[in-house]
């Protein structure tokens, strides 16, 4: 029996206001549904389960980290600066000392599943950051469909146009590389490095598989808001790495502001819509008065159905709107509100004292 799962993500537009005291002004307005593929599949390159992988040899840095212990890791990195829970089974081990070597190192049972890095520092090998997308599309190594089979099951993901100009999916023996490449640039932004299961469990893509799904844990409630609270972090340092990345200064967190985009992310997801202005509280100049913020210059952000974070942010990077306004040198503030997969940035200019 095949079975098709169908991947949905959503991103949508900007307000920005010149002052809480004025008018609001729309400025844009995107809506980023990816296309889904309608065929049911035959067997068709299930079977041909090595013909996606690149040139097996074992590389340094992040690649090698994969399998390794926390023992090792330690050893390598030293402690990590935080610990986030994710939803996909493991724990991220955030390292963001330096925002050009920041890296995040996923870990279940004892054990290096995942990892991800952004910044010009980190090794990433057999690739780099910044380098041209250009440059490894002439080796061959990105396809649209890449197949697995783990433990005698059979999965194949199938990628887009969309997908594989922003995310294409490498492997290297069992190693999985999910490439983020800035669109504008046409350079690598960031870099995750996956084994087997992990990418099957985040569901990245399209996918057709035969046998077993493995899927993550369900969480509680109270797990839930744990991850919430990881994922607000990351989002905040992965913005601010982008940030310094082109030269601008980093934002600087705001509680208030963060309660705001909080709420209307868990606004979203429990009235099920997807908007700027919700049905209750309006748009985003009446939830930043309702918070009681003062500012002069305000911007919105907002995600939907992205795997973590890490997506979320290079996802907006990606769209000319949302891009706008992370490199917006006026904003100087920022607060991040994620509800489950919901996420909400809210940047603000503050009044100069």
């Amino acid at each position: 029996m095949i079975v098709i799962i169908f991947l949905l993500v959503i991103i949508s537009g900007i307000y920005m206001y010149s002052s809480n005291q004025g008018k609001s002004k729309l400025t844009k307005s995107i809506t980023n549904t990816p296309t889904v593929i309608e065929k049911n599949g035959k067997d068709t390159n299930l079977t041909s389960l090595k013909e996606n992988e690149h040139k097996i040899q074992k590389y340094e840095g992040l690649y090698s980290f994969i399998g390794m212990n926390r023992s090792e890791i330690e050893e390598k990195l030293g402690k990590p600066n935080r610990i986030d829970k994710s939803s996909y089974d493991y724990s991220w081990w955030v390292y963001n000392t330096d925002l050009s070597n920041y890296i995040q190192i996923g870990i279940e049972n004892d054990r290096v599943v995942t990892a991800f890095g952004m910044g010009d520092k980190v090794a990433v090998n057999p690739f780099r950051i910044g380098q041209a997308i250009e440059e490894i599309e002439k080796q061959g190594i990105i396809k649209q469909v890449v197949s697995l089979s783990p433990e005698k099951n059979l999965y194949r993901f199938e990628l887009t146009e969309e997908e594989m100009e922003a995310r294409p999916l490498v492997s290297i023996g069992e190693v999985y590389i999910q490439l983020y490449v800035d669109t504008f640039t046409n350079e690598i932004s960031s870099i995750r490095f996956m084994d087997e299961e992990t990418l099957i469990k985040q569901l990245p893509y399209d996918m057709v598989y035969r046998g077993k799904l493995v899927t993550p844990k369900k969480l509680t409630n109270n797990e839930w808001r744990e991850v919430e609270v990881g994922n607000t972090a990351q989002i905040l340092d992965i913005t601010n790495a982008i940030r310094i990345r082109h030269n601008l200064e980093p934002v600087e967190w705001d509680v208030k502001v963060a309660e705001v985009a909080y709420n209307h992310s868990k606004d979203m997801s429990t009235q099920d819509y997807f908007s700027h202005t919700s049905p209750t509280y309006g748009g985003l100049a009446d939830r930043l008065a309702k918070g009681e913020v003062i500012y002069q210059y305000a911007g919105e952000n907002i995600a939907a159905k992205y795997v973590d974070a890490i997506a979320a942010v290079e996802g907006w990077l990606n769209s000319e709107g949302h891009r706008d306004t992370l490199l917006n040198g006026k904003f100087n503030h920022l607060g991040v509100g994620v509800y489950e997969k919901y996420y909400t940035q809210n940047f603000i200019q503050k009044w100069e004292q």
